[in-house]
């Protein structure tokens, strides 16, 4: 049962100019913890922090200070064992179309990290690998998808590919950035529900990064509340979202759309 733990994260970074130098931290003692088959949501505003830290986890940034360690041990930073740290830790990001080379086609998208991290060969065993893939995120006819680019395929198709290669390489973390901002409201909650069953399938700790309060407490067991680089209110995700101790988490839920409240008018 891998287990990812975040430990006094910081994270610093050099603002200014040559005439004055200043530093922004961006994240600031961060803890928490990711266990197989729960999804621990970190929400927030933009500029909070929140995509800082997921890129540290994923090993893109260079913590200032603090401990990431996967199963126990710390995580590596170069070599074979940032190698074997990524083929646990994947990423998806919020969007599917930067995060995709348009060059490629989507088969040589999810063929690459088969065969980098040793799934499989060049050949009828990489093709079957990637049609299976493909089959998981519900993308068919399996061999028109594999053919295409990735403008010609649609949102929520081109982050169901990004999906698939996030499980390419069998991680037991899944990081989701924002994975549905960037597409259309009728589409959003079909990817969402589609993490969550491959979570459930393959056991993953997912970490569920969001502005979106009401599907963090749908999709999440725990909530951690990020502002201004700090966790200012953790707990279950009922708790945080209907009994918020925080007046930024309070602020945060007064802000989100409500059917149920009352309209004030305007004049």
């Amino acid at each position: 049962m891998t287990t990812l733990d975040v430990t006094g994260l910081v994270k610093e970074f050099n603002v200014g100019n040559a005439v004055r130098r200043d530093v922004l931290r961006a994240v600031d003692d961060v803890s928490f913890g990711l266990r197989p088959g729960q999804t621990v949501a970190l929400v927030g505003a933009s500029g909070s922090g929140k995509s800082t830290v997921a890129r540290i986890l994923a090993r893109l940034e260079t913590a200032t200070a603090g401990t990431v360690t996967l199963d126990g041990a710390p995580a590596a930073r170069r070599g074979a064992g940032l190698r074997a740290y990524r083929r646990q830790v994947q990423m998806v990001f919020q969007d599917p179309f930067s995060s995709l080379n348009p060059r490629h086609t989507v088969g040589y998208h999810l063929a690459r990290p088969l065969r980098i991290h040793g799934h499989t060969r060049r050949g009828p065993e990489e093709e079957k690998a990637v049609h299976a893939l493909l089959r998981r995120v519900s993308l068919t006819p399996v061999e028109r998808v594999a053919a295409a680019r990735p403008h010609e395929l649609s949102g929520g198709q081109r982050q169901r590919v990004a999906i698939a290669r996030a499980l390419a390489p069998r991680p037991s973390v899944l990081l989701a950035d924002e994975p549905v901002s960037m597409l259309d409201v009728s589409i959003r909650l079909e990817i969402l529900h589609l993490i969550d069953r491959l979570k459930r399938e393959d056991d993953l700790a997912v970490l569920y990064i969001t502005h979106d309060l009401a599907t963090a407490r749908h999709f999440a067991s725990e909530i951690l509340v990020m502002n201004k680089g700090s966790i200012v209110e953790r707990g279950p995700a009922d708790d945080v979202i209907l009994r918020p101790a925080h007046p930024y988490t309070r602020a945060l839920a007064d802000a989100a759309p409500d059917p149920l409240r009352p309209r004030t008018r305007t004049r």
